[in-house]
C-alpha cells in the first residue's frame, strides 16, 4: 500500500506533517545559480553527484543550468536516472558482478553511459558486457589519490588499464578517475589545500605517463563540495563532481574558508521539519525525528535558527532537544534541523517536500518531488 506523503501542493507550510524531508526552493535554486556561475566562470564541466539527492527532477534542473550529466554510484541509481531522462550518467564506482554490468550496458542502448575500473579484471569485464549488449561503454581508471579506497596506484599501473581499455573493440578509454573523498571534510583551508595538492600531482604525473604512452586523457574528473575550488585552480581537473552543494548540511558547515569563517558558499536549502510531541521539563523537548529520520555518522542534526538549543540524543522514532528553557519550542511547535549528513539522510525519506518562501510569512508547499532512487543500493 502506498504511503500518503507528507504534504500537498498548495497547503501553507504549518500543514506539514512531521517528520518530513523539507527543500527551501528559493535557497535550492540558489545554490544551482551559484555552481553554474563557477563552473562557466572558469571553464570546467560540472557532472554533480545524484548520490546526495537521488532524484531526476534536481538532476534534470542542475543540466538545464549546465551540468553535462550526472555522477552516480550505483547500477540502480544509473537506472532511475535514465528513465527519468537524464542521457549521460556516469558511475564513479567498481562495478562488479555480469547482473550489474549488463544491467548498466543495457543503459548505453539509450544514454551515455561510464564506468570506473581499477583492476584488469574490471577491464575484461566491462567488455564483456558491451560485447553482450552490443553496445560501447566510457571506462575511466580510477586512481588512488590518497582516500585510500577504491583506485589503482597512479602511474604506470593506471596507464596498464588504460591501454587494456584501448584495446577493447567495446569500451572507450574515456579518463581518470581522481577523486580524494576524504578531503571533502577536513576543516582548514591549508589542510584542504595540501591534500589535493598532492592529489593534483599523482593526477598530472598519470596524465602525463598515459600521454608518453601515446593515449589522450580527455577527462580528469574528480573534486567535490569541499574542494571543488582547489581543484578547479589546479588546472589539472576539467569535469568536478559537487553534489551536496545544493543542499548543504551541517557537517560541510564546519569547513573553514582561508579567512577562518564558516564555509558558505552555499545555503542551506534542505531540513528535516520535525514536530515536537512532548516537553517533559522546561530544558528538554522531544521531537519526532530520530534515526529513522536524519542521519548521525557525520554528526547530530543542528536546529536552525535556534540559538541555545541543541539536538542531543536520537532514538529510532525520537530526538532529544535541550538547552535554554527559553528558546526550548513548545509541544505542538514544528522546527527545522539541518541535518549532519545530507546524502544518507535523503535515503531515509520517500518525498522532497518542496517549500517556496520558507522563512516567510507566505510559507507554502510548491511541489512534492519523490526521492526515486531511494534504496537503489544494488
Amino acid at each position: 500500500m502506498p504511503l500518503s506523503p507528507p504534504a500537498q501542493p498548495g497547503q501553507s507550510f504549518a500543514e506539514i506533517e512531521t517528520p518530513a524531508l523539507v527543500l527551501d526552493l528559493d535557497a535550492f535554486e540558489r545554490n544551482l545559480v551559484a555552481m553554474a556561475a563557477f563552473t562557466q566562470a572558469h571553464g570546467i564541466r560540472l557532472r554533480p553527484h545524484a548520490k546526495s539527492h537521488k532524484s531526476p527532477e534536481i538532476a534534470l534542473r542542475q543540466i538545464a543550468h549546465g551540468a553535462v550529466g550526472q555522477c552516480c554510484q550505483k547500477a540502480g541509481e544509473a537506472e532511475v536516472l535514465v528513465a527519468g531522462g537524464v542521457g549521460d550518467v556516469l558511475v564513479t564506482n567498481e562495478i562488479v558482478g555480469a547482473a550489474k554490468l549488463d544491467r548498466l550496458a543495457r543503459l548505453a542502448r539509450s544514454a551515455k553511459i561510464g564506468l570506473c575500473v581499477d583492476h584488469p579484471d574490471g577491464v575484461r569485464e566491462a567488455a564483456e558486457a558491451a560485447a553482450r549488449n552490443d553496445v560501447t561503454l566510457d571506462v575511466y581508471v580510477e586512481i588512488d589519490v590518497g582516500g585510500r579506497r577504491c583506485g589503482v596506484a597512479p602511474g604506470e599501473g593506471a596507464v596498464r588499464l588504460a591501454e587494456a581499455i584501448a584495446r577493447s573493440n567495446t569500451l572507450r578509454f574515456a579518463g581518470i578517475h581522481a577523486y580524494h573523498g576524504s578531503a571533502q571534510h577536513m576543516r582548514s583551508i591549508d589542510e584542504r589545500r595540501e591534500a589535493i595538492e598532492r592529489a593534483g600531482f599523482a593526477a598530472r604525473n598519470t596524465v602525463e605517463r598515459l600521454s608518453h604512452a601515446g593515449l589522450k586523457c580527455e577527462i580528469v574528473t574528480g573534486a567535490g563540495t569541499g574542494t571543488h575550488e582547489l581543484e578547479t585552480q589546479s588546472g589539472i581537473w576539467n569535469e568536478i563532481q559537487a553534489g551536496s552543494y545544493i543542499f548543504m548540511d551541517a557537517d560541510y558547515a564546519r569547513n573553514r574558508q582561508a579567512d577562518g569563517t564558516p564555509f558558505r558558499t552555499f545555503e542551506h536549502s534542505l531540513f528535516v521539519l520535525a514536530g515536537v510531541m512532548s516537553k517533559p521539563v522546561p530544558d528538554r523537548a522531544i521531537v519526532d525525528a530520530g534515526h529513522k529520520s536524519a542521519a548521525v555518522d557525520s554528526g547530530m542534526p543542528v536546529p536552525f535558527r535556534r540559538e541555545g538549543v541543541i539536538y542531543t540524543k536520537p532514538s529510532d522514532e525520537h530526538g532529544v532537544l535541550t538547552g535554554d528553557p527559553i528558546a526550548m519550542p513548545h509541544r505542538g511547535d514544528s522546527l527545522l534541523l539541518i541535518p549532519g549528513h545530507c546524502d544518507p539522510t535523503v535515503n531515509l525519506h520517500d518525498w522532497y517536500v518542496c517549500v517556496r518562501g520558507l522563512h516567510g510569512p507566505d510559507a507554502h508547499v510548491e511541489a512534492l518531488w519523490p526521492v526515486a532512487a531511494r534504496g537503489a543500493l544494488i
